[in-house]
């Protein structure tokens, strides 16, 4: 409680160092890079509703990983590109639906999972579906920011940059969500 974004990553051993190392080719910290940056990014990814989110944070992945040598900023820089990376897929996999909105019935017979996986476990408490679906009452901006803030726990300034936006309307943006999500919560009959 009371640490800032950039600190509580700090804190999931996501330091300049392991930086470098990753930038430098270290394969052992590129993975440690993913270990502290891929939940969040899957966080990021779900709420933003992308259609296959574990797979779109590979894809985040690889296309960070050759772009590291032209990385700057550290440990900062590094979360600022990786988010930039994600918001832009997401974007990429939204538009794309919007063209050729597919839909699947499912199909329990072709389901061969036994149990879900580690994070379909997390997402899948009761408060974290509804604060996802409360979500979806902001608007794209509002949702935009609140998701970059707390799913991906990126700075304003980080935010402003992945967003196009300057640090004041984030700031502006992250209240009014902020706000609109705690009206919602306040009602029960929202969402459930």
């Amino acid at each position: 409680m009371g640490t800032r974004p950039h600190e509580e990553c700090e804190s999931l051993d996501l330091d300049n160092d392991t930086v470098r190392e990753a930038v430098s080719g270290d394969p052992d910290a590129f993975r440690d890079v993913y270990d502290a940056l891929a939940p969040r990014v899957l966080g990021y990814l779900r709420s933003r509703g992308v259609e296959d989110p574990e797979g779109m944070v590979s894809e985040v992945f690889l296309a960070v990983h050759p772009r590291l040598p032209g990385l700057t900023g550290g440990s900062a820089g590094l979360r600022t590109l990786v988010f930039s990376v994600a918001h832009a897929r997401a974007v990429d996999d939204a538009r794309r639906r919007s063209r050729r909105p597919a839909s699947f019935s499912y199909d329990p017979e072709y389901d061969d999972r036994v149990t879900g996986s580690a994070e379909q476990v997390a997402v899948a408490s009761l408060e974290a579906e509804r604060a996802i679906a409360l979500m979806q009452h902001l608007n794209e901006d509002q949702k935009t920011v609140v998701t970059l803030r707390i799913i991906g726990d990126l700075t304003l300034e980080q935010t402003a940059e992945v967003t196009g936006k300057t640090v004041a309307a984030v700031k502006q943006l992250q209240r009014r969500g902020l706000l609109r999500l705690r009206s919602l919560m306040a009602t029960p009959e929202v969402a459930r």
